[in-house]
């Protein structure tokens, strides 16, 4: 049996690798193919692309990276043709994956979707598609289920594959002694994205937030865990008035006792969640990463910077009331929210004081997430998704 899977950006490959995991215990004969990332390709999977050619957000920015999506379209359009494989998997990613929907429907390969487009927040009319195109899909998001079934299109509900994921090896203690941070003062965590164009966008504004933050609280430390796909030389090719400190061959010791004039802000890889949930708080760029910080319980302030262009469409075609994923789930305002034009090092100081001075605060939201975590379901979203896809797969077959 072969699968041909495909997830275009670095959450995708994480959810992607789980499920050809899951896929796996259960068809252990099958080989898979697809675009994806290092954690598909460890789990597996025999990469056609990866899937960093398409990792781009945005109306302009996907128009000035057109070359390589074109690219990777044509070689997927044409392995599909040559191979056909029993089922193809999609990750999100929609306008990409709804293309090469459209293409196997046409060469009658099963259409797996797993993690919907997000099409309840823009753009709905691409319901019709899905349900014209797709055979089977899975939701991650508790509110979707009712989203497309009042659209006439029945998904199953599987919950969030983030809660097989997310959590801590380690204690806050154990983290701090490994990268040279006190225990005893305040830590703010600063994610700036998983994508370069996030980083260039948020990353500078983020630092001279930082060292705004550390006129004011000269006692708080900065933390920023890059992704692991991220090298973190890009975070120097910023001007910004802060000393970035790797970790590695670092006198732990010495930096924790060190009171500098200005920002250290310690960078670390592969410790992502072991960063957000020893900070007191954190700055995140919208996306994924909020959804693991509520996982984690950490208080956060929500961020997002894109072109101009990409934010004038975005907001003529969005519908939702929110950037964030955990105040769609929360259904209100439960974090706070700065969005384009004030994403300033002002705005953005101003929001990590008001928070970090804010005990009580910090301890409400700390509850509020706790019900965001629950409302996300149960573990098992992979090891449920691939029993739909096998389902599907068998009924094929049989008819």
């Amino acid at each position: 049996m072969r699968i041909f899977v495909i997830a275009g950006e670095a959450s995708g490959d994480l959810h992607g690798s789980c499920l050809i995991h899951a896929l796996k215990s259960r068809l252990p004969q099958t080989r898979f193919t697809g675009i994806g990332g290092p954690k598909m390709e460890e789990a597996g999977l025999e990469l056609l692309l990866p899937s960093s050619d398409l990792a781009v957000v945005g109306v302009a920015e996907i128009i000035g990276h057109i070359r390589p999506i074109l690219k990777a379209f044509c070689r997927t359009r044409a392995w599909l043709r040559k191979e056909r494989p029993d089922l193809l998997v999609l990750i999100d990613y929609p306008e990409f994956n709804l293309q090469v929907a459209a293409r196997a429907k046409k060469l009658g390969i099963p259409i797996f979707y797993y993690i919907s487009p997000q099409v309840w927040a823009w753009r709905q009319g691409r319901v019709k598609k899905l349900r014209r195109l797709v055979d089977r899909m899975a939701v991650i998001l508790p509110f979707e289920k009712a989203f497309f079934r009042s659209h006439g299109m029945e998904v199953s509900f599987v919950g969030h594959p983030l809660l097989d994921i997310v959590r801590a090896e380690f204690s806050r203690a154990e983290f701090c002694k490994k990268t040279g941070i006190n225990t005893e003062r305040p830590i703010v965590g600063l994610v700036p994205g998983s994508r370069k164009s996030e980083i260039s966008r948020l990353f500078p504004v983020m630092a001279e937030a930082a060292g705004r933050v550390f006129q004011d609280r000269p006692d708080v430390q900065f933390v920023l865990p890059l992704a692991p796909s991220l090298d973190s030389r890009i975070l120097e090719s910023f001007h910004c008035s802060i000393e970035i400190s790797p970790v590695t061959n670092v006198d732990s010791q010495s930096l924790a006792n060190k009171s500098p004039n200005f920002p250290i802000i310690r960078v670390v890889k592969g410790q992502t969640y072991e960063a957000i949930a020893a900070s007191d708080l954190i700055l995140a760029a919208s996306g994924t990463v909020t959804l693991e910080a509520a996982i984690l319980g950490t208080p956060m302030i929500v961020t997002y910077k894109v072109s101009p262009f990409t934010y004038f469409i975005g907001k003529c075609l969005v519908k939702v009331p929110f950037a964030s994923l955990v105040n769609l789930v929360a259904g209100r305002g439960l974090v706070p929210e700065v969005i384009q034009r004030d994403v300033t090092p002002e705005r953005l100081s101003h929001e990590v004081l008001s928070l970090l001075e804010d005990d009580k605060g910090r301890e409400n939201m700390r509850a509020d997430l706790k019900a965001v975590k629950n409302a996300l379901g149960a573990s098992g979203a992979a090891a449920r998704a691939a029993d739909l896809a096998i389902e599907l797969i068998s009924g094929t077959k049989a008819a």
